[in-house]
């Protein structure tokens, strides 16, 4: 699947698991909305499937992670569209996509920089960054 495309999926996957988290909607509901609303090709739609299925079933996991790494910041008490970008990226970390470490921080980085406030960039990545020096993500060293 092409960077774009994985791209597309993250942003939808995203937007479900805001939703998800601030409405009365689930992740699965809203992402069947959205991508058909961004006419999502079938591929983009599977993987964003499948990012939001693993941040679903490992949800309190990764909760526990993002907890451990902010101390300062309750996740209840963190904006939500913050916490659901760590949720994707530790769920892609912990995940078996191949995706590299790194990439999965730019990406969040990426997203927390579109639809965060001024300050999200530097947060997800200085979270991430302290997430993934503890060897959280088993992909570090595979090629995208």
């Amino acid at each position: 699947m092409a960077v774009g495309q994985r791209r597309r999926a993250r942003i939808a996957a995203l937007q479900s698991l805001y939703e998800g988290d601030t409405s009365t909607h689930t992740p699965q509901d809203s992402l069947a909305h959205i991508a058909a609303d961004q006419n999502l090709k079938q591929n983009t739609a599977d993987f964003a499937r499948a990012l939001v299925d693993g941040v679903l079933a490992r949800r309190d996991e990764i909760d526990g992670i993002i907890a451990a790494a902010t101390p300062a910041w309750p996740l209840d008490q963190m904006p939500p569209i913050d916490r659901n970008i760590l949720r994707l990226a530790i769920s892609e970390m912990l995940g078996d996509n191949g995706t590299p470490v790194g990439t999965v921080i730019n990406e969040a980085v990426e997203l927390a920089k579109s639809f965060g406030s001024e300050k999200s960039g530097s947060f997800v990545n200085g979270v991430l960054g302290s997430i993934s020096k503890q060897n959280i993500g088993t992909h570090a060293d595979q090629p995208t």
